[in-house]
């Protein structure tokens, strides 16, 4: 195997298949990653049998082959080289890299022993890249972490003709956002439960192209394969990921029909607010709001502790209250939010509050609601 590639190429393109390389890999060949020439140029993938990821590039290719190096070294390598093109050849069980006046020499593993990477699903449609990447941003703001409860670790994808929903939720918080695209099959009904992490890092990594396109499989239980596929300099970025077993609880009920209380804030000033005002929230306490006259006022920290007390301006409509909530969650919602002015609607203090855009449709856009947290009296 021989070939001659553009380095800036080639470096983007092995960054983004060794980015998902597994930390502590199973066995020592899931490091690598696989190089493949031919004269239709270079194929560069990754596999750990849960998420892959496959590469295509330009380059010319004086002799056609395949190698397996370490993922992350060729990454850390390819990035520090000069800007010059970059030259590699397969001689035996080592890879020659040159670039310039710099020179690696680099150990392979046997190729026969890595895994085939599973096919691209049949695609369901396509969506914009940068909509999609945005709107997977924000719905992973309540995603669980817990690998203990591995399901609330994923973010539900449900297709319903022309919308996509994103669901995610923690028990403590639940993220709704709903977009538009474009369907392969009019009409048709698909739902998929794909990891959260994996889920928002494809989604970033892929917007240089204009459009990402999005395949499903439905295999037996714990056998569906998600497919997302992107254009990049030179080429296509293509990842696959093997989707979540288990049943997604059933959270769209939890918003509520109605509000008996709501107010209109200024994002940017409630951002603040919260965040000046949780620095004497000891951990696990809430930051209490209290709704009234024109005014929402926060408060943090009790007793002989220090205190944090401050008043911004409110637009209420509905009945006065006091609640709390936990700061951080508080803000991983407000900022996930684009408009400027934010909505918290309310049907009693001590039931979730709803926090959306100012302005956004009923059933659009996004959504974050957070369950409130015990004051300290």
């Amino acid at each position: 195997m021989k070939f001659r590639v553009d380095r800036d190429v080639f470096a983007d393109a092995v960054a983004w298949a060794a980015r998902s390389l597994p930390v502590r890999p199973s066995t020592p060949v899931l490091s690598g990653l696989l190089i493949e020439a031919s004269h239709e140029g270079l194929v560069l993938s990754t596999f750990d049998y849960e998420t892959s990821a496959r590469a295509t590039l330009s380059a010319e290719v004086a002799d056609e082959g395949k190698a397996l190096v370490s993922g992350r070294l060729l990454a850390d390598i390819v990035r520090s080289l000069p800007a010059k093109p970059v030259e590699l050849t397969l001689e035996g069980t080592r890879a020659s890299l040159t670039c310039g006046s710099a020179r690696f020499s680099l150990q392979t593993m046997p190729v026969e022993d890595y895994p085939t990477l599973p096919d691209m699903p049949t695609a369901a449609g396509t969506v914009k890249s940068e909509v999609f990447a945005h709107a997977v941003a924000q719905a992973v703001t309540a995603a669980g972490r817990d690998d203990m409860l591995p399901v609330l670790t994923g973010v539900r994808l449900e297709i319903d003709g022309s919308t996509i929903s994103l669901l995610a939720t923690d028990r403590f918080r639940l993220s709704i956002r709903e977009l538009e695209w474009s369907p392969s099959t009019p009409d048709e009904t698909l739902a998929a439960l794909v990891p959260a992490k994996v889920l928002a890092d494809t989604a970033k990594s892929l917007t240089n192209g204009s459009e990402v396109t999005i395949a499903l499989s439905s295999g037996g239980a714990g056998e569906g394969i998600i497919g997302f596929e992107g254009a990049a300099a030179g080429g296509v970025r293509r990842t696959t990921t093997r989707l979540l077993d288990g049943e997604f609880p059933k959270v769209r009920s939890l918003f509520p029909s109605e509000h008996l209380t709501k107010a209109l804030v200024d994002k940017a000033a409630l951002v603040e607010s919260v965040k000046r005002v949780s620095l004497v929230a000891e951990r696990n306490t809430a930051v209490q709001l209290k709704f009234s006259e024109g005014v929402l006022t926060l408060d943090a920290g009790s007793g002989e502790e220090a205190q944090a007390s401050e008043s911004i301006e409110a637009d209420i409509n509905g009945e006065e209250l006091t609640t709390g909530f936990n700061p951080q969650f508080l803000l991983d919602g407000l900022t996930a939010i684009d408009e400027t002015t934010v909505e918290l609607a309310f049907t009693q203090a001590s039931k979730p509050v709803v926090i959306s855009g100012s302005g956004e449709h009923e059933v659009a856009g996004f959504r974050y609601l957070l369950m409130p947290r015990r004051l300290l009296s």
